[in-house]
C-alpha cells in the first residue's frame, strides 16, 4: 500500500490546526481548568503559572503546529513508502 504522503500531510496540519483552535478557545474560557489539565499531562505543579493567550500568540501557534505537524507526517509517509516498497 503506497501513502499520498501530501494528502494525509494536508490532512493532518488541517486536524492539528483544528485542535489547537479548540485548545486556544478552551484556555480562553476556563484558563483554571486548562491550567491544572497541563499541569496533570506533564506531571508538574504549575498553579502558580499564568496563561499568556494573545491574537500574535494563537496566530503564530495555528501556523507552527499545523506546518510543523503536517511536515512531519508528510516525512513519515515517505519514509513508510520508501521502506514498504
Amino acid at each position: 500500500m503506497n501513502l499520498n504522503a501530501n494528502k494525509l500531510a494536508f490532512a493532518t496540519a488541517v486536524v492539528f490546526g483544528f485542535l489547537w483552535t479548540v485548545c486556544s478557545a478552551l484556555v480562553a474560557f476556563i484558563p483554571g481548568a486548562m491550567l491544572r489539565m497541563t499541569g496533570y499531562m506533564i506531571h508538574a505543579d504549575v498553579t502558580s503559572f499564568q496563561w499568556s493567550l494573545t491574537w500574535a500568540g494563537f496566530i503564530g501557534g495555528l501556523v507552527l503546529w499545523s506546518v510543523l505537524s503536517g511536515l512531519i507526517v508528510w516525512m513519515v509517509a515517505r519514509f513508510y513508502n520508501r521502506i514498504a516498497a
